[in-house]
Parts: C-alpha cells; sequence; structure tokens
C-alpha cells in the first residue's frame, strides 16, 4: 500500500514544477487517480505524457499499487479546463 503523499512526493521530484492531485480512489491505498500538470508534456502525444508520468512507479504497479488511473496536463490546457469549470 501507499500514502497519496508518497505518490505526490514521487512526481514533484520527477517533475520539478508540477502541480500534482492524488486521490484514493477506494480507501485502500493502493487504486489512485493522479493529475499531473506540467511544461514537460508540451509538445508530447497523450500515450507519451502517460509514460512519463508511469515510469517512476514501473515497479510498484501491480505489487502495492495495483490501480493508476493518469490525467496530463500541459499548464495552458490546465488553465482552459480550469476557466472552463468556473462557467
Amino acid at each position: 500500500m501507499k500514502e497519496p503523499h508518497e505518490i505526490e512526493k514521487k512526481l514533484k521530484e520527477t517533475f520539478s514544477d508540477a502541480h500534482v492531485e492524488v486521490e484514493d480512489l477506494t480507501g485502500t491505498k493502493d487504486h489512485f487517480q493522479v493529475t499531473v500538470v506540467s511544461k514537460a508534456f508540451e509538445g508530447k502525444k497523450l500515450i507519451e505524457q502517460h509514460r512519463m508520468v508511469y515510469e517512476p512507479f514501473e515497479e510498484e504497479i501491480g505489487g502495492p499499487i495495483h490501480a493508476f488511473s493518469i490525467k496530463t496536463y500541459t499548464p495552458e490546457k490546465w488553465e482552459k479546463k480550469e476557466s472552463n469549470t468556473l462557467l
């Protein structure tokens, strides 16, 4: 089992400019949804972005982490999403 703050810390170490949100989907500390906003995703396809997020956890997926849902955004896309949410 992993604590959400451990996942957040690892993602912030990987993406130094990132805004990171981690949600424990089941309360069992093994099913997570992560949202990462970073300039590192600019110019990358969605699959490439998700691989970048998945990579630091490769050894833990299937072990202490059973499910790992990923949402990635560039800062520009995040701002658009957030401004649409406020409407």
